[in-house]
């Protein structure tokens, strides 16, 4: 491998904690081929014993993508680098094909990550991308475009923080993007010098496509005063979320508490209390967790619901969740309409966006459905909590079934070992961004789901930090 640019490589990730080694997604173009050999000279240099496995992952959208694949491969084979080809086989949506091409495109990488038992996945994302992620979001937000694809991408001005430094994908594997602060220009630069060519993937100029339109756009007339603004734009809101995350989760922690399986409660002074901002943003997170809800609930209809909830008892329901505002407290639960029918039991399965399945060796037959208001109905007491809204909250948790049967995870354990349904993080079971690290993890610890992974940098505890230092 190349001697390349110590200085450079050690600057963008001497922070990185690569013990158990490292996927890098590398297409063939210009902005992963540099993450490649930087990444490659580092390791080399810093962690000898640390394992990189270059992963391309070809879309099979264009009939040269093979093509392009096989020549990465040479590259790395050429360099000495582990490499896998993954394709996105089967039928391609009509609509929202970027959204449809990135969700594959991570579960295929973070796949070959945990195949190798690596925690971290290394894509190539520059300021040029930034700067095009917030103007499309920002055009978004003003109305300008309708086309979604990233995780923020209905997520209101919150979305204007730009691609995150680091996301957790489906709270397992680490996406880190350490070149969000590094020019393509430069990285091109760094490859010229070093006689290093790389792949122009065409659709990166197709004006069908509103990322290659936007890029355009920063290429004509006022296009660096637009990238600046942007890059600096995202800089401000990415602080000011994670602050406003820190004091929701603050709130989290303070005022709620699980009462009976997924049943939340929130004191009555949650809604009382001066720092509404961060109230409003805990609430959209608990609701959509409480409904299984991909997306946080629309936030002027949860202001709405705040105003009701400082002024007393009422119900209502948003975003699939029951909202029981009550002398007791305040109260959460899935309501009970739409829940998914019956339905063998998959392995790794998000049931519901609330609860992640996890089968053993005598998962043959299994049927997973909601419990029933019928077997609800014998739960026992809890004491200082209505006995109905513990049953109707109990109603919609599932249970597995076998032969009509329902089991029980206490007279079945030896049957049932190895299978488990832990709760999920809805608005983040998926994609995780650092931004909200501390927000996730409020929530995590008030449901009982799974600690997060810590991040796969040494010596920080939250994500940005390390891309501002």
């Amino acid at each position: 491998m190349l001697d390349l640019e110590p200085e450079l490589s050690n600057r963008l990730f001497s922070n990185f904690d690569f013990s158990s080694g490292a996927v890098a997604a590398v297409s063939g173009g210009s902005d992963s081929t540099a993450l490649l050999f930087l990444l490659k000279d580092h390791l080399d240099r810093t962690w000898p014993a640390s394992k990189l496995l270059a992963v391309t992952i070809d879309h099979d959208l264009r009939p040269g993508s093979a093509a392009e694949a096989l020549a990465v491969a040479k590259l790395c084979a050429d360099h000495g680098v582990a490499h896998r080809t993954l394709t996105w086989s089967g039928r391609k949506p009509s609509s929202g094909l970027p959204a449809a091409a990135r969700e594959a495109r991570y579960r295929l990488l973070a796949k070959a990550a945990q195949a190798e038992g690596i925690g971290v996945v290394l894509t190539g994302h520059t300021a040029d991308d930034q700067a095009e992620t917030v103007l499309m979001r920002q055009a978004r937000q003003d109305g300008r475009h309708e086309e979604a694809g990233d995780d923020d991408a209905r997520e209101d001005g919150r979305g204007l923080a730009g691609m995150a430094p680091a996301t957790l994908y489906d709270w397992q594997t680490w996406i880190v993007r350490p070149l969000l602060d590094t020019l393509r220009e430069a990285l091109r630069e760094v490859l010229r010098r070093h006689s290093i060519g790389w792949i122009e993937d065409p659709t990166n100029t197709d004006p069908r496509f509103e990322r290659p339109r936007m890029r355009i756009s920063l290429g004509s007339d006022g296009g660096e005063q637009r990238f600046a603004e942007a890059i600096a734009k995202a800089g401000q809101v990415a602080t000011e979320r994670e602050e406003l995350g820190r004091r929701a989760a603050m709130l989290i922690g303070t005022f709620a508490s699980l009462p009976g399986p997924g049943l939340m409660r929130l004191d009555h002074d949650f809604a009382s209390g001066k720092d509404n901002e961060a109230a409003i943003l805990a609430l959209r997170v608990l609701l959509a967790t409480a409904g299984g809800a991909s997306f946080l609930p629309d936030d002027a209809r949860c202001c709405a619901l705040f105003e009701r909830l400082q002024a007393g008892p009422f119900c209502a329901t948003l975003s699939r969740t029951a909202v029981d505002a009550r002398r007791a407290g305040i109260f959460l639960h899935r309501e009970a309409r739409n829940l998914p029918s019956a339905i063998a039991a998959v392995d790794n399965w998000l049931w519901d966006g609330r609860k992640r399945i996890t089968l053993g060796d005598m998962s043959d037959g299994l049927v997973i459905a909601p419990l029933g208001p019928a077997a609800a109905r014998r739960a026992p007491a809890a004491a200082n909590v209505p006995q109905s809204l513990l049953r109707a909250a109990l109603a919609v948790e599932p249970a597995l079934w076998r032969d009509g049967e329902r089991l029980d995870f206490v007279d079945d354990a030896a049957l049932l070992s190895g299978i488990s349904m832990v709760p999920a993080v809805a608005p983040f079971a998926r994609f995780l961004p650092s931004f909200d690290l501390r927000l996730a993890a409020a929530v995590s610890a008030l449901i009982g789901a799974p600690p997060l992974p810590p991040l796969p940098f040494r010596g920080h505890d939250r994500g940005g930090a390390w891309a501002k230092a």
